[in-house]
């Protein structure tokens, strides 16, 4: 729990410090979409991931900005200064769940 509270800390740290020059931007979740094209830059193979998602599970433009934003707070979290491909996946699994839990 104390390893789980330190990355959290740690991962804010690292939004508050990237974020300093911009007004109204603490957190990954407060980017808008120029920012999220700014600070979530991914790889090919995370490009892909994400063309699959948009296309197989029907997300949205919307829903694309918000998965890289999550991927950049996974990747964070474990202090990674690029989002990878396992970010991405992880990513698009919590939206996936969000958008099945609110269909019920």
């Amino acid at each position: 729990m104390k390893c789980l509270q330190l990355n959290v800390i740690r991962a804010r740290k690292i939004q508050y410090e990237r974020f300093a020059h911009l007004k109204n931007v603490f957190n990954n979740g407060d980017m808008g979409s120029k920012e999220v094209r700014q600070y979530c830059k991914v790889d090919s193979a995370c490009a892909d991931l994400l063309k699959m998602a948009m296309t197989k599970l029907g997300f949205s433009a919307r829903a694309y900005d918000r998965i890289l934003k999550v991927s950049r707070t996974i990747a964070d979290l474990e202090n990674s200064e690029n989002i990878q491909s396992q970010h991405v996946s992880e990513a698009i699994q919590y939206r996936n769940l969000d958008r099945e839990l609110w269909k019920h």
